[in-house]
């Protein structure tokens, strides 16, 4: 996954924590869209090892990631 990717699925993270969802998906929904397929698998992998950092609760899946 590129930096900038990254670094755009962290800020989304951390305002989605604070409660601004709709910023949230304003930086994070560019960089999904553009991904390409192999980037795309590692941003859904890395959104579900990372669902405590939005939501406060683990994935059940996501142990389960090819």
């Amino acid at each position: 996954m590129r930096p900038s990717t990254l670094r755009a699925l962290n800020r989304a993270a951390e305002l989605t924590r604070q409660n601004c969802l709709t910023e949230a998906v304003l930086i994070a929904e560019p960089v999904i869209l553009t991904a390409d397929p192999v980037e795309s698998q590692e941003i859904r992998r890395w959104l579900l090892e990372h669902v405590a950092d939005f939501t406060g609760e683990n994935h059940p899946d996501s142990k389960e990631l090819p």
